[in-house]
């Protein structure tokens, strides 16, 4: 990832023209094909980098105006600056874990009945948020900003991302500084890094933004993708993982050029490896929600995942299974899955 652009086109090629169907290489002989391949059910999945810090935009519209709905009113959902700058914050790198991983129910505090004092003990409102992420790649200097023209050659590649999430400990501590504990305990994201080279076939045209952001958020090429997203549930009561919702990163108003533009305007420096989340992702109809949070419309609308099982948000036992890919021109380019398993919180 610290070596750019130049590098990362090398190894692709490199990597392409050893794997063709016409390349001898490996193709004619053993002992060295033995050597180079794992066989997949011997593998073990890893961190694909050391992510030494990480940050979460909000950039989808539609889940923004979807939670503001709930929590505010129609007419505020959307703060006065969310169609000025990709809001975000600076999240805990320490607990990002690779697909797989399983994800303790968190302790904290909560509020639920606002005219009594604070309660203390395991989340109750658990929930999962549909995201992608990019990983950066050369370092920069502090105080030197990236131009968003050359914001390109400082994304690597992306990937599938479960920014787990307990509601109710947000809504009582999150005034006035943001998440803290809802969101520290644990986040999931795909082994795989699909590059950006991969992408380009996939690009689609961008959002169109109103008003126009500051010029130092504007490109006029388009750097939007489309991605189809899905999300399913397991639990043991059903025989298979029932798909709740099925989205498109495609959706996303404010682009990565962008998120990281403006993450880098204050001189703010980044290093190989960093990741930036999108922000929950949600389209536009209800069973393209990126949150139970909406799909069951804050839990005033169970969620059917069939054979008389419904979930308002996640249970002890459930996991979570997100998936990810591009396709066309007959082929198609994976994102693999993100997956975690909800285990009971401990007491503290």
């Amino acid at each position: 990832m610290a070596l750019g652009r130049p590098a990362w086109k090398e190894a692709r090629e490199t990597l392409q023209h050893i794997l063709s169907a016409g390349e001898p290489l490996l193709k004619e002989n053993l002992e060295l094909r033995e050597r180079a391949f794992v066989p997949q059910s011997k593998a073990i999945m890893h961190l694909p980098a050391d992510i030494g810090d990480y940050s979460d935009f909000y950039s989808s519209k539609n889940h923004a105006y979807n939670v503001g709905c709930m929590f505010r009113s129609p007419d505020k959902a959307l703060m006065p600056n969310w169609t000025h700058l990709p809001v975000g914050y600076h999240g805990r790198a320490s607990s990002i874990v690779v697909s797989g991983t399983p994800i303790r129910r968190p302790n904290g505090q909560m509020c639920p009945d606002e005219s009594q004092p604070p309660l203390f003990g395991p989340c109750k409102l658990l929930d999962f948020e549909l995201e992608m992420a990019f990983f950066t790649g050369p370092a920069t200097k502090l105080g030197q900003p990236i131009p968003i023209s050359e914001a390109e050659n400082y994304i690597f590649g992306m990937v599938l991302m479960n920014d787990w999430s307990a509601r109710d400990i947000q809504k009582w501590e999150y005034v006035p500084l943001g998440p803290f504990l809802a969101k520290s305990f644990g986040t999931t994201i795909s082994p795989w890094v699909v590059t950006m080279d991969a992408l380009k076939p996939f690009i689609v045209a961008n959002v169109q933004q109103d008003p126009t952001p500051l010029p130092y958020l504007q490109h006029s090429d388009n750097y939007n993708f489309d991605i189809k997203l899905e999300v399913a549930i397991k639990c043991e009561e059903l025989q298979q993982p029932a798909t709740v919702a099925k989205s498109n990163f495609k959706y996303m108003y404010w682009t990565i050029k962008q998120q990281l533009a403006h993450h880098t305007v204050s001189g703010c420096n980044i290093n190989p490896g960093d990741l930036m989340a999108s922000g929950t992702i949600s389209g536009e109809s209800p069973d393209s929600y990126g949150s139970l949070l909406e799909l069951s419309w804050r839990g005033t609308k169970p969620l059917d995942l069939g054979s008389n099982v419904t979930r308002k948000f996640l249970q002890d036992g459930d996991e979570v299974i997100l998936t990810g890919y591009c396709e066309g021109n007959g082929h198609r380019v994976g994102f693999g899955t993100c997956t975690g398993k909800i285990l009971p919180a401990l007491s503290p």
